[in-house]
C-alpha cells in the first residue's frame, strides 16, 4: 500500500511541472482549445477531479445521491460567472492564490472526508470554482471567449465526472483510498505553491 501510495505522490509530483502552463491567448478562442485546455495545469485537474471525490464521499455519508451532481454542477455554475465576469472586465483579487488554496482545501476535504451540509459543500466549491473560472477568463479576452468557455465548461464537467467515478468505484472496495486521493492532491497543491 504504502508503495502505491508513494508512486501516487511521485506521479503527482511530476505532472505539477505543467502547472500554470496555460496557453498563449492567441491560441484560445475555439471550443477545442476550451476542451483541451484545463488538462494543461495540474492544479485545475486536481481540483476538479477532487470536487468529484468529494461529492461522492458526500453521497455516501448522507446517502443523499443528488450530491453527485450538485457539488460539481455548484462548480460548474459558478465558474462559468467568473469566466464571463473576467471576460468582461471585472476584477477579482488573489485569483492563483485562490487556486493553489483551492488544490489544497479540496484536497484536505477529501482526505479527512469532511461533512457539512450539501448546501454548504455546493457553496464552498463554488468560492474556488469561481477563481478557477476568473484565472481562464482574464488570460483569454473577449476574443472567442464562448466557445473556448463552452469547451472549458465541458471539460470541467468531464473533469468532475472522473472524479465522481473513480470516488464511487474505490468507494465499494476501500474508503480509505478516496481520502489517500485527497491527502496526495493537497500535497501535490502545496508542492506547487511552494516549489514554482
Amino acid at each position: 500500500m504504502f508503495k502505491r501510495l508513494s508512486l501516487s505522490a511521485a506521479l503527482l509530483t511530476a505532472a505539477t511541472a505543467p502547472a500554470f502552463a496555460h496557453l498563449d491567448p492567441l491560441a484560445h478562442g475555439s471550443f477545442a482549445a476550451g476542451l483541451t485546455h484545463p488538462i494543461f495545469g495540474a492544479d485545475h485537474v486536481l481540483a476538479m477531479v477532487a470536487v468529484g471525490l468529494w461529492a461522492t464521499q458526500i453521497a455516501s455519508q448522507s446517502g443523499r445521491r443528488s450530491a453527485l451532481w450538485i457539488v460539481p454542477a455548484s462548480f460548474v455554475g459558478t465558474m462559468a460567472l467568473g469566466f464571463f465576469a473576467a471576460v468582461l472586465g471585472v476584477q477579482l483579487p488573489f485569483v492563483e492564490p485562490a487556486i493553489l488554496a483551492s488544490v489544497i482545501g479540496l484536497g484536505l476535504l477529501v482526505a479527512l472526508a469532511v461533512r457539512v451540509p450539501l448546501a454548504a459543500s455546493a457553496a464552498i466549491v463554488g468560492i474556488f470554482a469561481l477563481f478557477h473560472g476568473h484565472a481562464h477568463g482574464a488570460e483569454l479576452g473577449a476574443a472567442g471567449a464562448l466557445q473556448f468557455g463552452l469547451g472549458f465548461i465541458a471539460a470541467t464537467a468531464l473533469l468532475h465526472l472522473a472524479g465522481v467515478l473513480l470516488g464511487i468505484s474505490v468507494s465499494r472496495a476501500a474508503p480509505s483510498i478516496t481520502r489517500a486521493a485527497g491527502a496526495i492532491t493537497a500535497l501535490a497543491g502545496l508542492s506547487l505553491a511552494f516549489g514554482g
